[in-house]
């Protein structure tokens, strides 16, 4: 778990958006482009370590 979140903490807007585009979750996630390129990276990061554990808890 601690990898996945320095490899999180570690990654760029772009890095981000790809690894939420292609995460495969129980649970949909939809995101339009619009909101994904206003929302800070700080909280790109927060939506994708939500993501990340919540997938990892489900499995």
């Amino acid at each position: 778990m601690d990898n996945m979140i320095t490899e999180i903490a570690d990654m760029d807007r772009p890095g981000l958006i790809a690894l939420l585009r292609d995460m495969h979750c129980t649970f949909p996630l939809d995101f339009t482009e619009e909101y994904l390129d206003s929302v800070s990276v700080d909280r790109l990061r927060h939506i994708a370590l939500a993501a990340s554990l919540h997938r990892l808890k489900a499995a």
